[in-house]
């Protein structure tokens, strides 16, 4: 049996959507999964349309996702060169063959007959179809012009009655009437190839079995069968996909500004995350899994399991998942991809073991890296709160209690030097449940109030004590003043008046000693 290879062929026109991230996946997928070959090829010949930086986004997105190609630019096989704009001369030849065998054919209109033809069409609500008009020129006009050097194109010849009939692997048999193809143009003015003819031209000399694109190309298919039937060439298994949508009325465009994949990862999202959602963007295992590595991938996907209808983009079930990774993931490996979100808060560097207790606390509640930054600012900077924060009903807990409970602890931790050489999130824990124990106290009225004074939010990656280690045992103690001064109505650091002016009627009083 012939060898699967198939070829993932980019335009650098712009950024990688995740279209054609799926699009060279399925390619990669259908490769591996026959142990056959995969290419990468840049399709260029649209110098108007080229963009430059365009081909470091797609080299960056296949490293980036761990998609190798076999063969390509920089790893030259046996089919190159792998950059169309390149193979200018090939497609010259194989264009002129077309012509030889009656094929295809000179095209000498001008453009400005080309745009009158548009003009009229257009008026008369009807798509541009070129009328033919040099299909049948005698072969001593069209020896006398190519002498004279005058422009031209080469269109190709198509039938006029009849249909043709082809086969997709997913949407099965397909036929077209021939009345309904245009003379497309092969080759243009400039000796580049259009896109339709470059690619029958290079998926042969390269030996591409299988081609993988989105069923936007199902109409042009009859156009590619009839070119490799007049070369009497092999045609290639089709593979066509449906879209990845937006919602239900719009597909994902990069035109429209959707998200590229390099959007996503600066967004926060893992590459393995983004390409296993993807991957189920249009295909269904076999079974109920849903978290597939890319080996993984490469054993179970089939194109059996490509779906004819789209499938819509949502970003909760990218998002849900992608905490799936970040959870599951070694935690050194997550603390070496945390590490440059966590440096944008700090602007100290910060030693592992710290950066490592701080991963300890976020990686089991972050959906994506780029929430780390917002989920441990307090930690660098302790934000301006409501004394509201302190009130919880199912802690127990109000501004009184709060302000006895800190009191509490501001005094024992400095009059505790053991607590200080032991600044150990289990060894607070123990120290803080007992001062509750001796103090007629339940745990959450101490545990509460300090985790509030701590980090000054409402919801944070860990409780109290978790906290006051990563803050060390003298900012842990400038925050319990700080918390205490905010619920006696001070600023912080500001000093009540001495003796207090209020004492015999002042509830915080026996808790304030003067201080």
């Amino acid at each position: 049996m012939k060898k699967t290879r198939t070829r993932f062929a980019p335009s650098p026109t712009g950024y990688m959507h995740i279209g054609n991230l799926r699009t060279a996946l399925y390619e990669y997928l259908i490769a591996k999964s026959q142990g056959g070959d995969f290419l990468l090829r840049i399709e260029d010949t649209d110098q108007e349309r080229y963009v430059e930086g365009a081909l470091d986004v797609v080299f960056n997105t296949l490293k980036a996702t761990g998609i190798d190609y076999d063969e390509g630019p920089g790893k030259e096989g046996d089919c190159g060169p792998y950059i169309q704009s390149q193979r200018r001369d090939i497609y010259k030849k194989y264009a002129e063959i077309l012509v030889e065998k009656g094929a295809a054919y000179y095209c000498f209109c001008t453009k400005e007959r080309l745009d009158s033809l548009k003009t009229s069409d257009e008026a008369l609500g009807t798509g541009f179809n070129y009328d033919r008009h040099c299909r049948d020129l005698p072969k001593d006009v069209v020896a006398a012009n190519l002498a004279m050097g005058l422009p031209y194109v080469i269109r190709q010849k198509m039938p006029l009655e009849g249909t043709t009939t082809f086969t997709d692997a997913v949407y099965g048999d397909i036929t077209v009437e021939n009345k309904t193809l245009d003379d497309q143009v092969l080759l243009k003015s400039d000796g580049l190839p259009t896109y339709n003819f470059a690619n029958v031209v290079d998926d042969h000399l390269m030996g591409i079995t299988h081609v993988v694109r989105g069923n936007e190309y199902l109409s042009s298919t009859p156009k590619y069968n009839l070119l490799y039937e007049a070369f009497g060439w092999e045609i290639p298994v089709y593979v066509h996909c449906a879209p990845i949508m937006k919602d239900e009325h719009h597909k994902l465009s990069k035109r429209n500004g959707d998200a590229s994949f390099f959007d996503l990862i600066d967004k926060g999202y893992l590459p393995e995350a983004i390409l296993n959602y993807i991957c189920l963007l249009g295909w269904s295992p076999s079974g109920n899994e849903e978290f597939f590595t890319l080996p993984e991938l490469e054993k179970a996907f089939t194109i059996s399991g490509i779906s004819k209808s789209p499938a819509i983009f949502d970003i909760d079930k990218l998002t849900w998942m992608n905490g799936e990774y970040i959870r599951r993931m070694d935690p050194a490996k997550f603390a070496e991809l945390a590490r440059p979100y966590i440096e944008r808060v700090f602007p100290e560097k910060l030693p592992d073991d710290k950066i490592a207790r701080i991963c300890g606390l976020v990686q089991t509640r972050v959906s994506t890296l780029a929430e780390i930054p917002s989920k441990i600012a307090f930690f660098a900077a302790l934000p301006d709160y409501s004394n509201e924060l302190y009130c919880h009903k199912k802690m127990k807990t109000d501004e009184e209690i709060s302000l006895k409970s800190l009191v509490l602890v501001r005094d024992a931790l400095k009059k505790s030097p053991e607590i200080a050489e032991n600044f150990t999130s289990p060894a607070i824990y123990e120290f803080l449940c007992a001062l509750a124990a001796e103090n007629g106290l339940k745990n959450s009225q101490i545990l509460w109030p300090v985790r509030t004074a701590l980090s000054g939010v409402e919801a944070t990656p860990g409780g109290a004590t978790d906290l006051a280690e990563i803050l060390g045992y003298d900012e842990t103690i400038r925050r319990v003043e700080d918390g205490i001064a905010r619920l006696s109505g001070r600023s912080s650091g500001e000093q009540p008046a001495t003796p207090c002016e209020n004492a015999a009627n002042c509830v915080y009083a026996p808790f304030c000693q003067g201080k």
